[in-house]
């Protein structure tokens, strides 16, 4: 029985193929590298992260490219014994303009080299590459309108392929102009029986998302709207646990029967926030007599389990950084962090300021849980106050709580804590609670942050010595899409890792020894004047 949503935490945009028995789904990854995370399943319920396959400098290189940025709305399909992924690196998406170039790649293996990409156009964005049963390939994308008196969602337009010549030939096509929602994007084509159908998102990425179908008996329209208008949207209903559901996709099984996959978000409970970002969840469809898919009637979900379940302890070595672990940007991880240099750590080199766009040393996973709790033990020495490394919770330039150590002139070397919090012109609050803490140099410290929904505190400790809780909480609900500039404008989801800078310029490094995250059951909210509460972890 399939438990929504399938791919927590960050994974938006899916795109689902079947090979065979193997599906696979890939979800955007903005300005995380390398780009595009692709899940295997082979009974449409448990998924592994398989293969993240633009990871070459020729596939990707999003160096300077602002937050929320990146990669958009990959698209993968399997087809002449070939996975073809096209998708969208977005170099710049504020105020009129969007400059989205647009890509194809290819691979005999889901986990192999790609080809070095083959450039597309920049119309618009959400390429979907469409492998007619003639032979013909079509891509299909939307347009963007930056002029100030049209709809920005200029329409869904078409344009074949040459697989011969490597490039788009012939017309563009405007194919759908989509329903009274607007905001029209995420298109993807199929063929099933007679008709052509067309799958879009519609009504922006917010709590009014939607998928939307439409279908015609010519490849080229006109395009009927389902008499539903949108097969799957929670716009309409604010108590239901996944929101904004929209931007789906359709695989047919291997037994004839139909799937959708579609991105949605879990908001907290006390606010109408999601740090989990945009998740991945799947659903059930039948074709019913009119030829038109429908949400098939499903079972109750079973309830998730009373223990908290989930635990990665991650050690660090020289095959390889752990699958969960993503950084900023650069194809250059070399010059980020290195796993061979000081054998069993991580180390940092000290590079750019927290949020810069092009050489950010920062190392961070996903949080895939409401309440979770994450530790590492850091080995640095810092000689001046603009070199800091430590515990980060991050979301993007403007939005991050930062346990940090570093140096200053009074008390030498210290910890302490600075917050950017979602405030548009980027200015960073620390020390939080109006204090440095001292620690000893030439001693490991150890960092800790417990999460409790939208409460974050932050601990410290000498080598094995005890914890000591710093008594403030911060709000861990602005590490979320919808806080500050709003939820038009922020597309990925709250990460928890390791960064140092050196605005020296001298590459200060420091060293992590290793990393836990584990799911945690808090039985209360937090206390600061009391240890915290918490269940044992399963």
């Amino acid at each position: 029985m399939i438990r929504n949503p399938i791919l927590t935490g960050f994974n938006p945009d899916p795109s689902i193929c079947r090979v065979g028995d193997d599906y696979y789904i890939a979800t955007s990854t903005f300005e995380w590298y390398p780009g595009v995370q692709i899940h295997h399943s082979r009974n449409l319920t448990d998924w592994e992260l398989i293969a993240r396959p633009l990871d070459r400098a020729d596939l990707l290189d999003m160096r300077g490219e602002p937050d929320s940025c990146g990669v958009w709305a990959p698209c993968l399909t399997w087809h002449d014994g070939l996975f073809h992924l096209v998708f969208t690196d977005v170099k710049r998406f504020d105020g009129n303009f969007k400059d989205t170039h647009n890509y194809l790649t290819t691979s005999p293996r889901i986990d192999g080299a790609w080809s070095t990409p083959v450039y597309l156009n920049s119309s618009g964005f959400d390429p979907s590459l469409f492998h007619d049963i003639d032979g013909r390939k079509w891509l299909v994308n939307m347009v963007w309108d930056h002029r100030p008196d049209r709809s920005r969602f200029g329409g869904i337009v078409l344009q074949e392929f040459s697989v011969r010549e490597q490039r788009l030939v012939g017309p563009v096509h405007r194919i759908f102009s989509g329903s009274e929602l607007g905001l029209t994007e995420g298109p993807h084509l199929y063929r099933f029986g007679d008709y052509y159908y067309l799958l879009t998102a519609e009504g922006g990425t917010g709590y009014d998302h939607a998928v939307t179908l439409a279908r015609s008996k010519s490849l080229l329209g006109p395009y009927e709207v389902h008499p539903e208008r949108h097969i799957v949207t929670a716009r309409n209903r604010p108590d239901d646990e996944l929101q904004r559901v929209g931007h789906g996709d359709i695989v047919q099984a291997a037994d004839g029967s139909f799937y959708m996959t579609h991105l949605c978000s879990r908001p907290l409970r006390s606010i109408r926030r999601s740090p989990l970002g945009r998740e991945t969840a799947l659903r059930k469809l039948t074709l019913d007599s009119d030829g038109w898919f429908r949400l098939a009637v499903e079972s109750a979900s079973p309830p998730p389990s009373a223990k908290p379940t989930y635990e990665r302890e991650y050690r660090f070595d020289a095959e390889g950084l752990p699958n969960d672990f993503q950084w900023l940007r650069s194809p250059e991880p070399q010059a980020l962090f290195s796993l061979s240099e000081h054998p069993g750590h991580l180390r940092l080199y000290g590079r750019e300021s927290v949020g810069s766009p092009f050489h950010q040393a920062l190392v961070a996973r996903r949080q895939t849980h409401f309440c979770f709790e994450a530790t590492t033990e850091l080995e640095y020495e810092p000689d001046n106050f603009q070199q800091a490394a430590g515990l980060i919770c991050y979301y993007n330039a403007h939005k991050f709580h930062y346990l940090y150590v570093s140096w200053d002139e009074r008390i030498g070397k210290h910890i302490g804590i600075m917050s950017c919090e979602a405030d548009q012109s980027l200015a960073c609050t620390f020390p939080i609670a109006d204090a440095l803490i001292p620690v000893q140099p030439g001693a490991p410290v150890r960092l800790r942050v417990q999460v409790r929904e939208h409460e974050l505190l932050f601990s410290w400790a000498r080598g094995d010595d005890r914890w000591h809780t710093i008594p403030v909480i911060l709000d861990a609900s602005l590490l979320s899409d919808e806080a500050g500039k709003g939820d038009s404008a922020n597309f990925t989801g709250a990460f928890v890792g390791m960064c140092c800078q050196d605005l020296t310029g001298t590459r200060r490094s420091a060293d992590f020894r290793r990393f836990a995250y584990r799911e945690r059951k808090f039985s209360e909210t937090f206390d600061v004047s009391r240890p915290l509460v918490a269940d044992t972890v399963a």
